[in-house]
């Protein structure tokens, strides 16, 4: 941020800076300027954290980048850190893992989605048979992911089909199995939701000894309930990126329904035509619909709570925890979610908000009807919070940055202590 202001890169300068006020922090990772060089190097300072940017503004489903690996080996040669905490790998490159552990760095992996799992990250099909749009997908299968979801990349000439489909899928199997070797090299996984951490120890090879779960943390000295809470017409608001798969089209189907005055404010960086789609979408519906842009997250409450009575989270796959589910619940905001995933996870139905089956607009527009129809009653809902804590408050950046040293501590502790073994040995 404020390049990237996506949950995970949210989440991550959050605990840099609050880490760098008793250690030091140093961040690697890529931008996209189309007018430099790919894999060129830049140096930059962001509140007083030191980064390394590599230059990758045309890659996007490369996975092992020798000059990307090599600018990390030069960072961890000139750092020398204690440990690494990989947030991703999408857009850099697996062999970073391989080089910490040639350096024998321990690394700690928070996950973020299901990167690892699925190439696309999402288990959302990105099919290109002009049916069945971002279809969920049940696993992840090598001529699957090839038919499914790089057709495009295809010729799409008949007589080509068989061998595009076996290149792509030969494409997959290789990445799979570049992934699955990381996997006895990372030291310890976090997961951020019951469902995420279920799902990477049913489904995928991370042992469960390997994983523990525990949500991310908040700086919650600007995520207080706002001062003077919004009155008049009822508000809906939405916050994410403009992109299939978090259903905002949806989320304007539902709206487009609603029998009583309301308005729906939706917040994010625009994006081209995907933006321009939804505004014309939104054009159709009598109820006004707002298009806010972007806000600085420390101006959340003062640009996007203060504004309305709710927040809906619409998202078509399977959302790990999602942070703005828990920035409303530390506003005191109720949230309209699905029934599915990590967003399940955080909300009760009827407890501290509304859950509407997993991608069905119709149920969608009751549960917001009935909102409109029940401001006193939502206002209520939000009163709780969150629910894994006493007073409704979501965990705290300090304290989540405790647990995070703890876990770090622990798992130096035993790495020095394995190569003494070692060494002992020999």
């Amino acid at each position: 941020p404020p390049t990237y202001n996506a949950g995970s890169e949210v989440y991550s300068r959050s605990i840099c800076e609050r880490l760098s006020h008793e250690h030091e922090v140093h961040v690697f990772t890529r931008e996209e300027d189309e007018y430099r060089l790919d894999f060129e190097v830049r140096r930059d300072l962001r509140n007083g954290i030191p980064l390394t940017l590599v230059n990758l503004p045309r890659e996007k489903d490369g996975y092992e980048h020798p000059k990307v690996n090599r600018a990390f080996r030069e960072l961890l040669e000139s750092f020398r850190p204690d440990i690494i905490h990989i947030g991703h790998l999408n857009h850099v490159s697996v062999g970073i893992v391989h080089e910490a552990k040639q350096k024998n760095v321990p690394m700690v992996f928070t996950l973020h989605d299901f990167w690892l799992m699925c190439p696309r990250g999402q288990f959302l099909q990105r099919n290109f048979d002009g049916e069945n749009l971002y279809a969920l997908c049940k696993g992840q299968e090598d001529k699957k992911c090839a038919t499914n979801c790089y057709k495009m990349k295809f010729s799409c000439h008949p007589k080509d089909e068989e061998k595009d489909t076996l290149y792509w899928t030969n494409w997959i199997a290789r990445r799979m199995e570049a992934v699955k070797k990381l996997i006895p090299h990372i030291d310890f996984f976090i997961a951020p939701s019951k469902y995420l951490q279920n799902r990477f120890t049913h489904d995928f090879i991370i042992p469960k000894e390997k994983m523990d779960y525990l949500d991310y943390g908040f700086p919650t000295d600007y995520l207080q309930p706002p001062v003077l809470p919004h009155s008049g017409i009822f508000t809906f608001g939405y916050i994410g990126t403009h992109i299939p798969a978090k259903g905002v089209n949806h989320l304007l189907e539902a709206f487009s329904n609603i029998k009583k005055p309301a308005v729906l404010k939706i917040w994010g960086r625009p994006i081209g035509q995907n933006t321009a789609s939804l505004k014309r979408i939104a054009a159709t519906i009598s109820n006004p619909v707002e298009f806010m842009g972007e806000y600085r997250n420390e101006e959340i409450v003062k640009k996007v709570f203060s504004h309305i009575n709710t927040i809906v989270v619409p998202s078509i796959w399977g959302e790990n925890s999602p942070l703005v589910i828990h920035e409303a619940q530390a506003c005191k905001i109720p949230v309209i979610t699905a029934d599915f995933g990590g967003m399940k996870e955080y909300v009760r139905h009827q407890k501290n908000g509304l859950l509407f089956q997993h991608r069905n607009s119709n149920d969608l527009y009751e549960k917001m009807q009935w909102a409109v129809e029940n401001p006193a009653k939502m206002k209520s809902l939000g009163e709780v919070g969150y629910l894994f804590s006493a007073d409704g408050q979501v965990p705290e950046i300090g304290e989540h940055c405790e647990a995070l040293i703890h876990i770090y501590t622990k798992i130096i502790k035993e790495k020095t202590n394995a190569k003494r073994t070692l060494e002992n040995n020999h």
